[in-house]
């Protein structure tokens, strides 16, 4: 007997076919909706537990206020160990007006004759008083002191270092018509050079000392330290160091000339110290409390002579380096709508957090 044989009509073998592609695109797609379901369900878990565990440090926060210990942010440091000429008593006057508010002392590091070079004995002492003085802590320190490299000490937990810089030539005039008129802070003392009425081009047309290119050396031996070869001006090891200082020692070093926006940048990030800064530096009375006397813009003939030099060069291939992270480290953290500097939102979260909280 033959082998019976049921043949499909091509017809119906067509729309089998694609009743069975629409099945199976309709089952994927369910199985993609669901599985985005289920990610944005991890997503809520995980803000959920993140948002608890956010609140019990809040209530621990509090309870900390309510009682200061050493612990936690009660215990940080920061040093700003300012580079003359630079906006320092500007800034450092907003650290001054908000330390009663947001509960932090603020220390001036006073040192004989602003030498910025300690004695071994007075980095032993420093490092001694910072790290253990615990009345003091948290604590704001403020002084024209070059950089100290905490660990050679012992310490294992460094201060918090931060600074800012500016464009070499304008801070040396700047500097250079200070010692003359003094400015608009003390304008009754009585300043080093007061009587020299020579103005800064009078002065490198001459070839005078107060102008010299080696007066120019300040902000590289500041971040550089207190090796011996960060003050022979003109080294190349100090600029290199300097360099590594700021971008490994420094939570942030910003720029004179974007003064508002470095302290933005702080308040969102150091909140426990200046936490109101930004909105003291546009509207308080002391934003630009230090301005110096007579100052006068030097001419092109005399930016152009000290350009020439290559002292000029390293300490302006230092600033530029500084501006490039300082607005690298920016660009992540703000942006600009109608003329206005706005802080990033939080741009990311944390999730699958094991094990899991009752």
């Amino acid at each position: 007997m033959g082998l019976l044989r049921i043949m499909m009509p091509p017809k119906f073998q067509l729309l089998a076919l694609l009743a069975f592609a629409v099945a199976m695109f309709f089952l994927e797609n369910q199985i993609q909706k669901l599985e985005e379901s289920r990610v944005k369900l991890e997503r809520a878990i995980a803000r959920h537990e993140v948002h608890e565990i956010e609140e019990r440090h809040t209530q621990d926060g509090l309870r900390e206020r309510e009682a200061p210990s050493a612990a936690g942010g009660e215990d940080v440091v920061v040093i700003y160990n300012r580079v003359p000429k630079t906006a320092s008593t500007s800034f450092t006057n907003i650290a001054y007006d908000l330390c009663g508010k947001n509960r932090y002392h603020v220390l001036h590091i006073n040192t004989t004759k602003n030498n910025p070079v300690m004695s071994m004995q007075d980095q032993v002492r420093f490092v001694k008083n910072v790290t253990e003085w615990r009345e003091m802590k948290p604590a704001f320190y403020h002084g024209h002191v070059s950089f100290l490299d905490f660990t050679k000490f012992g310490v294992k937990k460094k201060p918090v270092y931060i600074n800012v810089i500016r464009d070499p030539i304008e801070r040396l005039v700047s500097y250079y018509y200070f010692l003359r008129f003094g400015d608009d802070y003390r304008p009754g003392l009585r300043r080093r050079k007061q009587g020299d009425k020579k103005t800064f081009d009078e002065c490198v047309s001459a070839g005078g000392s107060d102008c010299a290119p080696e007066k120019l050396w300040l902000q590289i031996p500041f971040f550089c330290g207190h090796y011996s070869e960060c003050w022979n001006v003109g080294s190349h090891w100090a600029l290199e160091q300097a360099k590594y200082n700021l971008v490994n020692e420094y939570l942030l070093v910003g720029v004179t000339e974007e003064l508002e926006d470095f302290v933005m940048m702080l308040e969102a990030a150091l909140p426990r110290f200046f936490r109101g800064a930004t909105e003291l530096y546009k509207t308080g009375k002391k934003s630009h409390l230090r301005k110096t006397s007579e100052k006068k813009p030097p001419t092109k003939e005399s930016s152009a002579k000290l350009q020439q030099s290559a002292i000029w060069k390293m300490e302006n291939e230092f600033y530029e380096f500084a501006l490039e992270q300082f607005q690298f480290v920016r660009a992540h953290a703000v942006r600009e709508k109608d003329g206005e500097l706005y802080l990033l939102a939080q741009n990311f979260f944390y999730e699958k957090i094991y094990p899991k909280t009752n």
